[in-house]
């Protein structure tokens, strides 16, 4: 029998916008700079919540000042998954942030580590609340979309090859919704 031991799952915890901070930007009125009323009053604009880089390949994050570009929009359609669930691999985008705007008000797990040489034990789990967004910072690492419902996100990235490093996690980690859904 091999000293081998299984990963601690990683359990999700309220996603808000301090604990978040390390890794990117929680999308909600909340966290606006400015926000004021606008179109004679119909509307209420919720300023500067997040920005969104993108860079040249070859350009480094250390090199914020230089123009962005290739940005684009997408839509992502989610399937659910169920908790618990077994992550397997983690990505990040070294050339560009990643935001998900959730348009389909449904709850979704964020798995994320700092960036730089990826680091398990330096994992964290998140609960986003329906109505929730994020922006991922330029490298941060994070697992793909993992939506507890059926929804659309609208996800603004930079277009374009070489923005997205995959990496197989060594073995899978399980993702659980409380420590109690964790014990073996």
């Amino acid at each position: 029998m091999s000293g081998h031991r299984t990963p601690e799952p990683l359990i999700l915890q309220a996603l808000s916008a301090a604990a978040f901070a390390p890794f990117g930007a929680v999308i909600e009125p909340a966290a606006a700079a400015h926000e004021y009323p606008i179109n004679d009053g119909l509307t209420y604009r919720y300023d500067d919540i997040a920005r969104a880089h993108s860079f040249p390949a070859g350009q480094s994050n250390g090199e914020m000042n230089s123009a962005d570009t290739g940005l684009g929009f997408s839509i992502f359609r989610a399937r659910p998954v169920a908790l618990p669930f077994a992550l397997q691999r983690m990505e990040r985008h070294p050339l560009g942030t990643q935001a998900f705007i959730n348009t389909g008000n449904v709850a979704f797990a964020i798995v994320v580590a700092p960036p730089g040489a990826f680091d398990a034990a330096a994992m964290r789990a998140f609960l986003a609340a329906p109505g929730q967004s994020i922006n991922y910072h330029v490298g941060t690492w994070h697992h793909h979309l993992l939506a507890l419902g059926r929804g659309d996100f609208i996800v603004v990235d930079r277009i374009g090859d070489g923005n997205c490093d995959e990496m197989a996690l060594p073995e899978p980690i399980m993702l659980v919704a409380s420590s109690a859904d964790g014990h073996r």
